[in-house]
């Protein structure tokens, strides 16, 4: 694919076909993805594949915690609640993908379900849990570099024709992945990526969300027009 397909073209994936990904095909996204740039050339990123029966358990233990009521463990912060803009974006996206999957406002069944296929890492035969390093944790650094690599990851993903979607929700519950994946304590868990064949025939895959214009983001000085 062309750059231009590959980021006009790429879309969050939330249902995935039960069919299993390579590992050399893993290992040629990750090699594309570390091609990301970082802070004074320090990469502190790491990653851990998992798949199988570890991930199964770690949607396992997920689920269960998270119906049990446990707090939320995940190790980035997240600040106070979105407002203004931000906010409507967020109901915006929900409701378009809640549109797709015929989720009634009160049907909370189905509501639930859809929460708890998070958790479950949307049940993609491949979870990519991204780390970096403790010894540079404090910064804000080390997980805008994480950022970075995670945007190259899911933009490899798509060149390679798999889809990705960015889960935080997989990590909610941290000492279940940390024991599944096999994450040491010197590392920090910053996010999930849940990766797979996409699933066409899953109404919200064909979701695309909308984003403002460049005219609405950026703001440009020194130019003549």
């Amino acid at each position: 694919m062309d750059y231009d397909d590959v980021v006009l073209g790429r879309r969050s994936t939330r249902g995935f076909l039960k069919k299993p990904v390579p590992k050399a095909v893993i290992k040629e996204v990750l090699a594309l993805a570390m091609r990301a740039p970082s802070s004074l050339n320090t990469q502190p990123w790491n990653f851990y594949v998992v798949a199988g029966e570890a991930l199964d358990r770690i949607r396992k233990g997920n689920t269960e915690r998270n119906l049990a009521g446990v707090p939320d463990t995940r190790e980035f912060r997240r600040g106070p609640g979105y407002e203004g803009a931000h906010r409507e974006r967020q109901i915006e996206i929900a409701k378009q993908l809640f549109a797709a999957m015929d989720i009634a406002r009160e049907d909370k069944e189905k509501r639930q379900d859809w929460v708890l296929r998070g958790f479950r890492q949307f049940d993609a035969p491949v979870s990519i849990v991204v780390t970096y390093d403790r010894s540079i944790h404090g910064s804000d650094v080390a997980p805008f570099d994480c950022g970075a690599v995670t945007n190259a990851l899911v933009n490899a993903a798509w060149s390679r024709g798999l889809g990705c979607v960015i889960n935080s929700q997989g990590i909610m519950q941290s000492p279940v992945v940390r024991e599944h994946a096999a994450i040491p304590d010197d590392q920090v868990i910053m996010i999930c990526v849940a990766m797979g064949w996409p699933d066409d025939s899953f109404p919200a895959n064909a979701v695309v969300s909308r984003r403002k214009s460049v005219d609405e983001a950026a703001t440009f000085v020194g130019f003549e027009d």
